[in-house]
């Protein structure tokens, strides 16, 4: 075969931290920690917007979201026509390409350039295109309208194990969808599969097996930064966030430990429904000519620092796991931990390189195996009140927040956990000055009159009042 195949596997809300190959001693990531063993694991991998829609723009397009025109979660903007997409240069190099699981593009049956895509959606009727595939699936198995009947909401932390029977969890569907795109493939064509796994994004309905097994083991306890202690005193975006009425967060310490205890169950399970593909790879003869890459659109606080889901720009929700494996033919190594900043944006870029296709270019992303190391990483959400801008830059992390014109800095080498606020350390102000200025040159836009003079100056701090949640953040019901 002149060119290989790719397997890109992506989820959806899975933290950077989360694997045992990242040093995790209580995730059960066995597939996940053998592939990594098997390529390179790209150790600071980030999301540049952590949220759903605008993370899968970068992904698929290679662009920032200067570019790309998302950074506050844009539900019906269609996908730029004018930046080709990842599925569209492959086919144009002469691929097929198939996806399988979770677009979150509007609408929602736009396929953004491949030849076919078999979609499970999370019942987001709202985007267009009516039932996605996984919907007529359970329809056909007999239970039509009933995959969200577990009572579990979207965008909630609440857990009880999957109700129907295995073979209809999203994750297993999706699993076995991609396994027969791959067993249909042209053996004549080089094949480009992308598989989005909906998970370990809640609703948290993980197979009862799944969910025994961490009842069994326990999970760790979220870690608390002494800057996180004082709800008071956090900066307005994060109260917002938290006491918003997106989503409602565990009461207690019993329902965060149910919580993360069912999030690890969906992460598990995906990791070893992840062993099926590489099964059905191998047992085609072509696991040696694919080039597998796995990652996420972004990560979950999970508890940590009393924070949940996205988009926070601490580690858990704005670090990705990210291991690339190239075809056995590319002598990459295996084994390798790679410590450059790497970003959503790469994996366009570094995919086209290993099968020797021309980037466009719109990409703004670098190859991981050729392309330059960055000296710095931006990462930004919102353009209201709830505004979040970040700068990482090699070991430190500078958050903004423009509401109250709030600092936080984190030393991630000496404290990968974030739990100590340096930004008002006398003996760091010019390190603090100087990440300052390099946030600033990335701003653009309306976040130009949060700088007076070249200095950052935000915006007067707001009164926080907490607001109901009268929708239950989302919550569905049947589908009849």
């Amino acid at each position: 075969m002149s060119r290989p195949n790719v397997l890109l596997i992506c989820t959806d809300h899975w933290p950077g931290p989360l694997m045992g190959a990242m040093g995790h001693d209580r995730i059960l990531t066995p597939t996940l920690n053998q592939i990594a063993g098997n390529g390179i694991l790209f150790t600071q991998a980030y999301t540049a917007t952590p949220t759903c829609i605008p993370a899968r723009r970068a992904l698929m397009t290679g662009a920032t979201a200067r570019t790309h025109g998302d950074r506050v979660f844009q539900e019906h903007l269609p996908m730029d026509p004018n930046l080709p997409t990842m599925p569209q240069v492959f086919r144009q190099a002469g691929y097929q390409a198939s996806a399988v699981g979770k677009l979150h593009v509007y609408p929602q049956r736009d396929r953004i350039g491949f030849d076919e895509a078999l979609i499970c959606e999370e019942g987001r009727h709202h985007l267009g295109g009516g039932k996605d595939d996984y919907e007529l699936f359970l329809q056909d198995q007999g239970y039509p309208g009933q995959e969200l009947t577990h009572a579990m909401c979207n965008n909630e932390y609440t857990v009880r194990p999957w109700h129907l029977p295995e073979h209809c969890h999203p994750t297993h569907w999706t699993t076995r969808e991609m396994c027969r795109t791959i067993e249909r493939r042209d053996p004549t064509r080089p094949a480009f599969w992308y598989c989005s796994y909906i998970g370990p994004h809640p609703p948290i309905v993980p197979p009862a097996d799944y969910l025994d097994m961490y009842q069994r083991l326990g999970v760790d306890e979220p870690c608390m930064g002494d800057w996180a202690r004082d709800f008071d005193a956090w900066p307005y975006a994060l109260k917002r966030h938290q006491g918003g009425p997106r989503f409602t967060i565990p009461a207690n310490a019993t329902e965060t430990r149910l919580a993360r205890m069912g999030f690890y169950a969906q992460c598990t399970y995906i990791d070893h429904q992840i062993r099926l593909l590489l099964g059905q790879l191998r047992e085609a003869g072509i696991l040696d000519d694919t080039i597998l890459m796995f990652t996420a659109d972004h990560g979950d606080m999970l508890g940590n620092h009393g924070l949940w889901c996205k988009p926070p720009m601490h580690e858990g929700s704005a670090k990705i796991p990210m291991i690339l494996v190239p075809a056995a033919s590319c002598d990459a190594g295996h084994h390798v931990r790679d410590d450059r900043l790497a970003e959503l944006r790469d994996v366009m870029p570094t995919l086209l390189d290993l099968c020797g296709i021309p980037c466009p270019d719109s990409v703004e992303g670098h190859s991981l195996i050729s392309g330059p190391r960055r000296s710095h990483l931006y990462c930004e959400h919102w353009e209201d009140e709830r505004a979040l801008r970040m700068v990482r830059a090699g070991r430190h992390k500078l958050i903004w927040y423009p509401v109250g014109n709030r600092l936080q800095l984190f030393d991630l080498d000496a404290d990968p956990n974030e739990l100590t606020d340096l930004s008002a350390d006398p003996e760091l102000a010019g390190l603090r000055a100087s990440l300052e200025e390099m946030l600033e040159g990335e701003l653009y836009g309306d976040d130009e009159r949060w700088v007076v003079d070249g200095k950052l100056t935000g915006e007067p701090d707001i009164a926080y009042e907490p607001q109901p949640n009268r929708r239950l953040s989302g919550q569905r019901g049947w589908r009849f």
